[in-house]
This record gives structure tokens, C-alpha cells and sequence, in this order.
């Protein structure tokens, strides 16, 4: 197989790669000791943090967004990745074609004319794009990782706190999180965005790669010589990963369409089973699957508190009135409901017990579940726990608690529309292409 740009060919997999590699082998979080966890709340956090590693970094930039705006926040990131580029660090970005789509035509050629690689996952020009298989399936990750040294995940895309592309500006800044870290966490993540890189620019990933390598003629040493790696380097790294007990462990889960297609909702479910004190669950977007609500139901009825964080502040209606189709049902098992009226909500966070928390991209709904491509940090470690469950705390003290005398409709009318809102879900994931049980 002849060389080409940016093919796995002109980055060879080194050995950090075969562990990110045989992390990607698992379908449950692998949970690595010896990491460090920042929570960072707003872009007005986020922002100048990513900002700062961009600017000391010497090698490599990848980023992935599904929104990339070009208001001024977008500007001054759209500056650091270009100065980066211009001092000869070589910066990956991906961008969503349907998220990014409203500022692509004036964010694009600023980067791409000032050396930074820049491609759209699945981009759509006019409607007929829309009838192309997998159009639904969105990149909604939100990605950046400097020099495998320093990472960023979780829910906010790159536009200012204040703006709302489709209401405007506000007052308030929404409220959204996301993580810094260091430590081994960082080569998955690192692999994952890469991966969304090739997918985008060659249509392809680097498993896709992997294989066409294999079946080469040219490399075919190499090719066996990595696979070899492989097979043994991923019990290894499963078993040292699993017995390092030096904080903070850490997992990187993610939601794709190949083996971890199920991984993050299956990591919230095992956590909420596990339960025994508290269950704070904080998402814009709620309409889990049957599996999840059982899970959450259970748990309310062993004496844990549940208490949901949803908007109160609404973005797009159907969200809202899908969420609501199941206040009934949540209120019933004394599930406690907390809608956030100061700003719009885009976080998804939550805290089970003293020990366990996520931050990232993955709302709780059938879009991120089983469609979109999301990643979400899974933390083990009580000091981070305490200051997020704070977070949540402060958060639901300035919401409204929704109450069975607050509901506002009578019962018949909200029994029809939880069947009208079951329909559209069933008939939504039907046409994306979701499987299995919801």
C-alpha cells in the first residue's frame, strides 16, 4: 500500500497507541489511578484553559466539536489554533456539518488558511443531504487534546456562554461543565479524536486503517508484528489499569456505532444499581430507555434520594414535552424533579453516592444514547465528587421543584401525550438506525 498524507502510514501506531488501542478493546469503563480531574464550569472557564495549553503547545493539537461558532469566542479560538499551526505544531480539527453548519462558511477558510487540518464530520449541503444513510448520527463529542499531555471533555461547544443560536442572547450564562485532565486518561481520548479525524477526512478510522495495513502486502511484517503487540498489550494494560489504586481514577467512556455503542448508558444504570445514598442526575435532554428508568425507579424505592435537574428554560419544545411525558411515572416513586429556570441548561453531569460522577457529552435521551457520537469522563474519587454534587446543590437552590399538583395538565391529557412522545421516539430511532431494546 503506497504512503499517502495523513494516513496511519504517515503516523505510525507507537506504543502508547497499542494502549489506547487495547482500552478501546473493552466495552465497560477502564478506570486508570494516577490522574488528575479539574472541573471547569461555562467556556468562561473552559475557554482559557484550552487557550492556555494551545499556546504552549509543541506538537500536536486534536480537536472535536459539534458546534464551532464564530462569535468572539469562536474568533479567539479559531486565533489560538491558527497561532499554534503557524509555529509548526500540526492542529487536527473536526467539526459537526450539521452543528457547525450556520458559521462553517466564515470559521473554515480562517483556519484552514492559516495551516490548521481542518474537516466536517458528515457535512450537509442542501437537503438531499439528509437522505443519505447515517445523516442522524451526529458528532456531538466535545474533544481537545494538547500534546497527549493535557486533555478537555465535556458538554460545551465553542460559543460564548451568553449566545443561543436559535433564542439569542441572555443574560445568564448557561449552565454547562466540562473537565480538565492529565494522567493516562489522556491516550484515549487522544486515539478517540484522532480516530474522528481520519473517519472525517479519509472515511475512515484508524481500525479501518489497522486492517487495510494488515492486508498489505508492503508492510506485512510490521502489520503482524503490531497486531502481536496488541493482543498481548491489552490484558496487560486491562490488569494494570484495574490494580492502580493511586488517585484519581478516572474512565473515558465514549458512544460510537461500533463496540461501545452502549457503554455510557450502561456505565449510569450499573452505577444508579449500585446506589445507596443519593442518585443527582442533571441533563437537558431526558428520555431514557426502559432499562435506565428501572434503574432509577429501584433505587428510590431502597430509600436512595433521586433527584432529577432538567430545563426549565426551554430550547427546543419536543425536548421539553418528551422530558415532561414522564414526570408521572418519576414523581410516582418519589423521584424528586428540579427544573433550572436562571439560564438554559446544557449540562450532563451526575453524582452517585460519595465516589462516583460523569461530565460530558451524553445527554440522557435516545439521541445521544443510541445514535450520536458522545464521550463522558466517569471520576472515582470523593474530593471530585464533593465539589460537583456542590455544583448540583447550588444549581438545584435556584430551581423550581416540580410537584404532582404543579403538573398543570389533567391526568387523561398527559397519559396521551406520553403515548403521542413514545411514538415519535420508536419512529425517530427507526429512521436513524438504532438498535436493540430502548
Amino acid at each position: 500500500m503506497a504512503a499517502r498524507p495523513d494516513n496511519l502510514m504517515a503516523e505510525p501506531v507507537s506504543e502508547d497507541d497499542t494502549h489506547a488501542l487495547a482500552w478501546y478493546a473493552q466495552s465497560r469503563p477502564l478506570f486508570t489511578g494516577s490522574n488528575q480531574v479539574r472541573l471547569l464550569r461555562g467556556g468562561d472557564q473552559l475557554f482559557p484553559a484550552m487557550q492556555e495549553a494551545i499556546e504552549r503547545a509543541r506538537h500536536r493539537v486534536w480537536l472535536a466539536t459539534y458546534i464551532f461558532h464564530d462569535d468572539i469566542a469562536g474568533q479567539d479560538m479559531a486565533a489560538a489554533l491558527a497561532r499554534a499551526a503557524q509555529r509548526g505544531v500540526r492542529v487536527s480539527v473536526v467539526i459537526d456539518g450539521f452543528g457547525s453548519g450556520p458559521s462553517l462558511a466564515r470559521i473554515g477558510p480562517r483556519l484552514r488558511d492559516s495551516g490548521v487540518r481542518l474537516t466536517v464530520f458528515r457535512p450537509l449541503a442542501g437537503w438531499r443531504s439528509w437522505l443519505q444513510p447515517g445523516q442522524l448520527r451526529r458528532l456531538h463529542q466535545k474533544l481537545c487534546v494538547v500534546d497527549a499531555d493535557v486533555g478537555f471533555v465535556g458538554g460545551i461547544n465553542i460559543i460564548d456562554d451568553r449566545l443561543d443560536i436559535h433564542h439569542g442572547w441572555s443574560d445568564w450564562p448557561r449552565l454547562d461543565y466540562a473537565v480538565e485532565v492529565r494522567g493516562p486518561i489522556v491516550a484515549p481520548m487522544e486515539q478517540t479524536v484522532r480516530a474522528l479525524w481520519m473517519r472525517s477526512h479519509l472515511g475512515r478510522d484508524w481500525r479501518d486503517e489497522l486492517v487495510e495495513l494488515a492486508r498489505s502486502s508492503y508492510p506485512m511484517a510490521r502489520a503482524r508484528r503490531l497486531l502481536r503487540r496488541l493482543r498481548t498489550t491489552r490484558w496487560q494494560v486491562v490488569e494494570r489499569a484495574l490494580h492502580d489504586p493511586h488517585p484519581m481514577r478516572v474512565a473515558f467512556v465514549v458512544r460510537d456505532n461500533l463496540k461501545q455503542r452502549r457503554t455510557i448508558e450502561r456505565a449510569y444504570i450499573e452505577a444508579i444499581r449500585g446506589a445507596r445514598q443519593r442518585v443527582d442526575l442533571v441533563s437537558p435532554y431526558f428520555y431514557p430507555g426502559r432499562a435506565f428508568r428501572r434503574a432509577l425507579r429501584h433505587a428510590a424505592q431502597r430509600g436512595v434520594q433521586v433527584r432529577l435537574l432538567l430545563q426549565g428554560k426551554v430550547d427546543y419544545r419536543m425536548a421539553a414535552l418528551a422530558a415532561q411525558a414522564l414526570y408521572d411515572e418519576m414523581l410516582a416513586h418519589g423521584i424528586r424533579i428540579f427544573e433550572y429556570t436562571p439560564a438554559f441548561l446544557h449540562a450532563k453531569v451526575a453524582v452517585v453516592d460519595d465516589d462516583w460522577a460523569t461530565v460530558g457529552s451524553s445527554n440522557i435521551d435516545p439521541l445521544s444514547l443510541l445514535v450520536n457520537l458522545e464521550g463522558n469522563v466517569i471520576v472515582r474519587d470523593a474530593g471530585f465528587v464533593a465539589g460537583l454534587a456542590d455544583e448540583i446543590e447550588q444549581a438545584m437552590a435556584v430551581s423550581r421543584e416540580v410537584t404532582r399538583e404543579t403538573l398543570g395538565l389533567p391526568a387523561w391529557r398527559r397519559y396521551l401525550r406520553r403515548g403521542l412522545v413514545a411514538w415519535m421516539a420508536r419512529l425517530f430511532m427507526r429512521v436513524a438506525g438504532a438498535t436493540g431494546r430502548y
